[in-house]
C-alpha cells in the first residue's frame, strides 16, 4: 500500500487505550501517546491481563508483579494516567459475557472520545498469524463501543450510558489509514519501551536494542506521511 496516511483527527480530549497485555501500547504506539499528552490530551490505559505468561524464564506469579510494575513505569514516561488492570488470563482472553461487561463498564466509567486498541485482524503487519488475545480484545472493544451507548444493554455495567466515542484507532493494523507525527517524541517512546526491562530481557533484546526497530517503524510510516517520523493507525469513525 502506497497511499498517503492522513493526519489523525484532533477534536477529542480524553482517550482510553484498551489492550490485552502490558507492552502492547509501547511497541509502536508510545510515541503517539507522548505526542498527545504533550499537547494536553488525557490518555488512560486499561490492560486486560497482567502479562503473567509473557516471560518464559519467570513463573507466572512473579511475572505478573514484574510486568504490572513495568507497565506503570512505562506509562508514566509518556504521561499516561490512570493505568488499570483487569484479571483476564494471559493467553486465554475470551469474547465472553464477562469481557463484554468489563469493557462496557470501563467505557462508561472513563467516557473517552478516542478509544485505542491493538490489531484485531487475523494477521500482523509483518505477515504473521496474530495473537488470539489481540484478535479477541480488538473485536470485543469495537463491540463494546456500540454497547456502551445503549442504556438498555448491560444496565448494571454503569449508571449512565456513554455514546461519546468519536473514533477507534487500531494500533499495529495491517491496513493503517492515519498517522501521528512523533517528531521530538521518539526518545520518549524508546524510554517507554525500555521500561519493560525484564520483558525485553526475556525476549533476548539487549539494553538499547529497541532503538533500531523502533526508529525503523516510525520512519517507514513516515514515508507515507510527508517524511516525518510517524505512528500509523487504522481509524474507524463511530
Amino acid at each position: 500500500m502506497t497511499d498517503d496516511l492522513q493526519p489523525m483527527p484532533d477534536d477529542w480530549t480524553r482517550a482510553l487505550a484498551v489492550v490485552a497485555h502490558p507492552d502492547d501500547m509501547e511497541f509502536g504506539s508510545a510515541g503517539a501517546v507522548a505526542a498527545w499528552t504533550g499537547a494536553g490530551k488525557q490518555v488512560g490505559y486499561l490492560v486486560l491481563t497482567r502479562g503473567e505468561a509473557g516471560i518464559d524464564s519467570m513463573p507466572p506469579d512473579q511475572a505478573r508483579k514484574v510486568r504490572e510494575e513495568e507497565q506503570h513505569a512505562s506509562a508514566a514516561v509518556v504521561g499516561v494516567s490512570p493505568v488499570e488492570f483487569l484479571d483476564h488470563p494471559d493467553g486465554g482472553i475470551e469474547h465472553s459475557p464477562r469481557l463484554r461487561h468489563d469493557l462496557v463498564a470501563a467505557l462508561r466509567r472513563h467516557r473517552p472520545e478516542l478509544v485505542i486498541t491493538f490489531n484485531h485482524h487475523d494477521f500482523t503487519f509483518t505477515g504473521k498469524w496474530n495473537s488470539p488475545d489481540h484478535r479477541v480484545t480488538g473485536r470485543a472493544v469495537l463491540d463494546a463501543v456500540l454497547d456502551a451507548g445503549n442504556r438498555w444493554i448491560l444496565p448494571d455495567a454503569g449508571a449512565e450510558p456513554w455514546g461519546g466515542v468519536k473514533y477507534v484507532a487500531i494500533a499495529g493494523s495491517v491496513q493503517p489509514t492515519h498517522a501521528v507525527d512523533v517528531t521530538g517524541y521518539v526518545d520518549a517512546a524508546l524510554a517507554s519501551v525500555e521500561a519493560h526491562a525484564a520483558y525485553l530481557a526475556g525476549l533476548g533484546v539487549p539494553p538499547g536494542g529497541a532503538r533500531v526497530p523502533l526508529e525503523g517503524f516510525v520512519n517507514a510510516a513516515g514515508q507515507r506521511f510527508g517524511g516525518r517520523p510517524a505512528v500509523p493507525f487504522e481509524l474507524i469513525a463511530c
